[in-house]
């Protein structure tokens, strides 16, 4: 992946059926329960599909991004002066993405990045 996860776009499964000349169910049932092997994990391949629920993907594609961002800010920080979940927010929005304080505190402790302070 060239670019990283924030540049994946959701495949639109219409397309793929077109392209192949298939049904859309033909392909959906192909890609249920099956898994991707990627460089960045192991991912089930219809979350990549933008159907039947066509913002479920780019919302996980967000995220998953989002957490990229944060742990590529979290590793780079001083550790004697980490970021606080404000500054981290307030470095998110230089990059363009959007992000409440407490989203940031969440996605750090699941990664295991917890700010040692909040201001």
């Amino acid at each position: 992946m060239t670019g990283g996860i924030k540049f994946l776009k959701p495949l639109i499964l219409r397309d793929v059926a077109d392209d192949v000349e298939m049904h859309e169910s033909t392909i959906s049932r192909v890609v249920t329960n099956k898994y991707m092997h990627t460089p960045r994990g192991i991912f089930e391949m219809s979350i990549f599909s933008a159907v039947p629920y066509r913002e479920l993907p780019v919302k996980i594609l967000r995220r998953k991004a989002s957490n990229e961002e944060i742990k590529n800010l979290v590793v780079k920080e001083d550790p004697k002066k980490p970021y606080s979940d404000c500054e981290i927010v307030d470095l998110l929005k230089q990059k363009g993405i959007n992000i409440a304080r407490r989203t940031v505190a969440k996605y750090r402790e699941m990664m295991g990045y917890i700010a040692t302070h909040t201001k």
